[in-house]
């Protein structure tokens, strides 16, 4: 109906290449979004700008997705703006990478916060309020299976994401919410290309049997559907990689 309500999503990391893209696609289905951010404001509202081209609404929001004060607001955001919520999708996260035998202790105990914990708050938030009939969408990686090293605290994490998240959807029961977890092959972003030689790369996009490394619009196809149309879908890893093992 024209003048039905748009349902609403909120993207976090939606300055980044991934969420970016999510956001565009969730605009472009008709919905109105929160953008968040965690550090690059200005990056989020080209994003908000990019989803009403789309033919969504938007707005953004900043917080520590492992900080549970701070989300809320965030999630207070989607409510006092648009009205309510029906979809998060969870595409946050940071990836540095070291070998086990080099991985600073530090370092790892922040993969886990942002990447662990953060996945725990924004599950938590949503489990509470996303209205009936919407999603819950997590992203995890196809490394849990490809086990490339230096990867081992970053799918770690990553493991625990897919853990929550197959149960989470369980607990759901009844509430008419899909929760499932969206797990990327290699992906031309920013965060991936970082540190990288070319022969890396063209490594790494020889892995799958499409000969090439996945881009931002490929992930947000699976996270449209996720949020749209894709119902009897929960409780699922989607591993969506090219056909990587």
């Amino acid at each position: 109906m024209a003048n039905e309500a748009p349902r609403v999503a909120l993207v976090t990391g939606g300055s980044g290449g991934i969420g970016r893209a999510g956001a565009e696609r969730l605009g472009a289905d008709g919905f109105a979004v929160v953008v968040h951010y965690a550090g690059g404001k200005d990056r989020a509202e080209e994003t908000a700008a990019a989803v009403t081209r789309a033919g969504g609404r938007a707005v953004v929001a900043g917080g520590d997705v492992a900080d549970e004060a701070e989300m809320t607001e965030v999630f207070d955001v989607a409510e006092r703006e648009f009205g309510g919520l029906d979809v998060v999708v969870h595409s946050a996260g940071i990836m540095p990478l070291a070998p086990v035998a080099q991985m600073d202790l530090d370092t790892f105990d922040r993969i886990q916060r942002t990447n662990v914990r953060g996945t725990f708050v924004v599950d938590q938030l949503a489990a509470r309020r996303v209205r009936s009939g919407g999603a819950i969408i997590n992203f995890s990686t196809s490394v849990t299976r490809l086990q490339i090293p230096g990867y081992g605290a970053y799918a770690a994490s990553k493991g625990a994401v897919e853990a929550l998240t197959l149960i989470l959807a369980r607990e759901l029961r009844g509430r008419d919410i899909t929760v499932n977890a969206v797990a990327p092959g290699p992906t031309a972003t920013p965060l991936f290309f970082e540190g990288k030689s070319q022969e890396v790369v063209d490594q790494i996009a020889s892995m799958n049997p499409m000969g090439r490394l996945g881009t931002p619009q490929d992930i947000a196809e699976t996270v449209g559907f996720l949020a749209g149309p894709g119902r009897w879908v929960n409780g699922q890893v989607l591993y969506v990689n090219g056909g990587a093992a």
